[in-house]
C-alpha cells in the first residue's frame, strides 16, 4: 500500500479522499487537483485494486452511466487526516459514555471485541509481533523490550491521549480490553500487567509468551 502511495499523483488523490467528509467522484477529484479525469481514473482503479479505496455506484440524478464515488477503505491507513468532525464526535461519545458510568469490566469487554477482530486478520504470526504491528497501525508507536519469555511493549505515543487524559477510566480500559482480546484470540501469550497514564508514562503492557 505504501509503495503505491510513493507516486505523487496517487498520494495527492489519497490525501484528498482522506480529508473528504463524503465519497468523491472521479470528476470531483480531478477538478480539485486540477488534473484530467483520464489521468485520475487509472490511479483510482489501482488504489482500489490493492485495497486502499472502496467504490460505491451512484445512479441517482445522473444521465447516462452511473457515477463511481471513491472513499478510503476501512482498513486503509488514515495518515492522521481524519475529517475534522471525527474528533468532535469522539468527544461527544466519550461524554455520553462517561455520563452513563459503565463498569470497567464492561468497557474492557467492548475493547476485547475489537481486539479479537484485529487478531483474526493476523493469524499465523507470533502473537507479540502481530500485536506490535497492530499497535503501530493504530498510531501507538510501540517500543518492545524482551528477555526470555517476558516482553514489555511501551506505547511511546497515544493517539487517544487527549481523551485518555479527560476520561482515563473509559479510554484506558477500552485500550486494555483491545489488547487482552487480541492476545486471547491469537494465543501464544498472556497479558500479565497493563499500565495506564495513572501508573506510568509511557503506558505499557507486559506479556509472557506461552506458546
Amino acid at each position: 500500500m505504501f509503495k503505491a502511495l510513493g507516486d505523487n499523483t496517487r498520494y495527492a488523490i489519497y490525501l484528498e479522499l482522506a480529508r473528504a467528509t463524503s465519497p468523491k467522484s472521479t470528476a470531483e477529484i480531478a477538478e480539485t487537483l486540477e488534473l484530467a479525469s483520464n489521468t485520475v481514473r487509472p490511479h483510482l482503479e489501482r488504489m482500489r485494486d490493492i485495497g486502499l479505496l472502496q467504490v460505491a455506484v451512484d445512479a441517482k440524478g445522473t444521465v447516462g452511466r452511473p457515477q463511481h464515488r471513491y472513499s478510503l477503505s476501512p482498513d486503509a491507513p488514515s495518515l492522521g487526516l481524519e475529517p475534522s468532525s471525527w474528533p468532535i464526535l469522539a468527544r461527544m461519545l466519550a461524554d455520553v459514555a462517561a455520563f452513563m458510568a459503565p463498569e470497567p469490566a464492561d468497557v474492557a469487554a467492548l475493547g476485547e471485541e475489537q481486539g479479537r477482530a484485529a487478531a483474526d486478520r493476523r493469524r499465523g504470526r507470533p502473537c507479540i509481533d502481530a500485536l506490535v504491528d497492530a499497535l503501530a497501525e493504530l498510531g501507538f508507536d510501540p517500543a518492545t523490550a524482551a528477555e526470555g519469555r517476558v516482553a514489555s511493549i511501551a506505547f511511546t505515543n497515544c493517539p487517544f491521549r487527549e481523551l485518555a487524559e479527560q476520561y482515563p477510566d473509559l479510554v484506558c480500559n477500552l485500550h486494555r480490553g483491545l489488547i487482552e482480546g487480541f492476545v486471547d484470540e491469537l494465543g501464544g501469550a498472556d497479558v500479565t500487567a497493563f499500565a495506564t497514564l495513572a501508573d506510568r508514562d509511557p503506558c505499557h503492557v507486559d506479556l509472557i509468551v506461552t506458546g
